[in-house]
């Protein structure tokens, strides 16, 4: 009875919140207003959207920025996983470990820490190359497609990196080693031999960072709006902004990109079920042996280093040096004589900033508890069950990962617009937004865990007389401890620099970090902004130091 309760309200809250926002988003874009208080079905946001000339525009320019995206963060985050792992360059495990921290830097900091970098204008890198070669050049132009790229490419490189490591990591280096016998060149070795043989992986990757890059917010509404470059994320944003707000032609452009998002992942998941086609890890053992760099050890370190700064070093020194400026001025000797803790003195006075932290903390924590508890139940009845259909609740749990944030953000709103049960403009409206993004996340954690657990255990409590109540919770649940204290961390990392799926649904009260970060720079308050974002990254990468061990010692207890 327990067990039935227990799981049917687990597979009906999952379809709820994965059908429910989709539904009535296409429901929303076909609708148009008739006469007052109606409306009628027709296609009209959709053909308003394409008689403009608007959509062929955003298309276009959606597809220039997620392929120029997708390809420089695969080149950039590939080189450095090749080199990391297939060769004996130094510092190689430092790095690795240092590869998780630009993972949570939040996407409008790191967008807001390059526009100091690389304006046009007063860009710190543009006027120390300005100097060192006495020109007037731009050498960076952040407000451009290339720059948008350069920026977006650059934040998702580490992703690019972890992939591709573990691709290297579990490849046989057999051909690369009678390549070299051969007299092969390393980067022949790494063309001809090493991509050519993670092929798979190296497509798959290519493709999450494809999506990826279509749905990115930030960078699209911080450098492509000012310069006029308008894809789909910042094209739903106009439209939700402008008076009267245009609902229906944010739900078809919304409708538009849930498509191509939903065709890369088809794309990557078909690629994934084929990869066996490319396996060179067979029953026979294999020791790794890393490629002699010999005079090129020390070059391939200063790589690190240049990509690691440009990553960290410089985003982070130039809020820095922002944060204790009463003005934002380029750094100079006069500038040195204005350096103050005001700004500082602001973020611990504002109340709207203690307020998000507050909300923050408790949206991510409360998100990461719900998901992975959730989740826990929907792994079982996935891995453990015959249930017909369960394959479909896998699939529904894992539906959400198809939504863009902002387009979450935008199905949700409208939702709780039209069934008003008191949650719009509250923090219960955040929650569920949280609880529906990252839904896929705690899957794929707990799913791992519960393929390791073996199934006797469960039948030995049932032969002793436990209940599935007391067996789910008292060996379930702690044998799922490592994956579930991973994702755990992992979600409300994650939950504390979102912006995207928040920046539709906040009010005054319930604002996060990231939204007062966002409305600090629309308000041009630069150095309150910089101070905020070095505390915020500062605790993050805490935050990351102290459960980078204890999710190694969780792991190494249940082995």
């Amino acid at each position: 009875m327990v067990r039935g309760v227990v799981v049917g309200a687990s597979i009906a809250l999952v379809a709820y919140l994965a059908l429910v926002p989709l539904g009535f988003l296409l429901w929303q874009s076909v609708q148009v207003p008739n006469a007052p208080g109606s409306t009628r079905f027709a296609l009209d946001h959709y053909a308003a959207a394409w008689s403009s000339g608007s959509t062929p525009r955003l298309i276009a320019n959606s597809l220039r920025f997620a392929t120029a995206t997708s390809l420089f963060a695969f080149a950039v985050g590939t080189l450095l996983a090749f080199v990391n792992e297939r060769t004996n360059a130094p510092f190689k495990r430092l790095f690795y470990a240092l590869s998780i921290v630009p993972l949570v830097i939040p996407g409008v900091l790191f967008v807001v820490a390059w526009i100091l970098l690389g304006s046009p204008q007063i860009g710190l890198v543009n006027l120390a190359l300005q100097r060192l070669t006495g020109s007037d050049h731009v050498f960076i132009d952040v407000y451009s497609l290339w720059g948008m790229a350069f920026v977006d490419g650059l934040h998702y490189s580490p992703l690019a990196f972890l992939l591709m490591s573990a691709a290297f990591r579990a490849m046989d280096p057999a051909l690369e080693e009678a390549a070299l016998t051969s007299g092969a060149g390393i980067a022949a070795i790494a063309w001809h031999i090493t991509l050519r043989l993670t092929w798979p992986a190296a497509f798959a990757t290519l493709l999450i960072l494809f999506v990826r890059a279509l749905e990115s917010f930030e960078v699209p509404a911080l450098l492509g709006l000012p310069a006029g470059i308008h894809v789909f994320t910042s094209a739903i944003y106009s439209a939700m902004h402008r008076y009267p707000a245009n609902v229906g032609l944010a739900c078809a452009y919304a409708v538009m990109l849930i498509a191509l998002t939903a065709l890369g992942l088809w794309l990557q998941s078909r690629l994934t079920t084929r990869g066996e086609r490319h396996a060179t890890v067979a029953g026979r053992g294999f020791r790794r042996r890393p490629i002699d760099l010999r005079a090129w050890r020390w070059p391939a370190a200063a790589l690190f280093l240049v990509y690691f700064l440009l990553l960290v070093g410089l985003p982070f020194l130039v809020l820095l040096w922002s944060s204790f400026q009463t003005f934002y001025a380029v750094p100079s000797i006069g500038a040195l004589g204005r350096l103050t803790l005001e700004p500082y003195r602001f973020v611990f006075a504002f109340p709207a900033i203690g307020r998000a932290t507050s909300n923050s903390i408790v949206l991510a924590a409360g998100s990461a508890t719900a998901i992975m508890l959730l989740t826990s139940i929907i792994c079982w009845v996935v891995v453990r069950t015959k249930l017909r259909g369960r394959s479909l609740v896998d699939a529904l749990a894992s539906l959400p990962i198809v939504f863009p944030g902002l387009v979450l953000g935008l199905a949700i709103m409208v939702f709780y617009l039209h069934v008003d049960i008191a949650v719009y403009g509250t923090l219960w409206i955040l929650f569920i937004a949280y609880v529906t993004r990252f839904l896929p996340y705690g899957i794929r954690y707990n799913t791992a865990s519960m393929l390791g657990i073996h199934r006797e255990l469960e039948e030995s409590a049932a032969v002793s007389g436990a209940s599935w109540w007391t067996t789910f919770r008292y060996i379930v649940l702690p044998l799922l401890r490592p994956g579930f204290v991973a994702g755990w961390i992992y979600i409300a990392i994650v939950a504390i620099r979102e912006l995207s799926s928040s920046i539709l649904l906040y009010a005054p009260g319930s604002e996060v970090l990231s939204i007062v970060i966002w409305e600090l720079w629309e308000n041009g308050q630069y150095v309150e902004l910089s101070a905020l974002g070095v505390l915020m990254m500062l605790a993050l990468f805490a935050l990351v130091m102290i459960a980078q061990p204890i999710a190694g010692r969780l792991v190494a207890r249940a082995a």
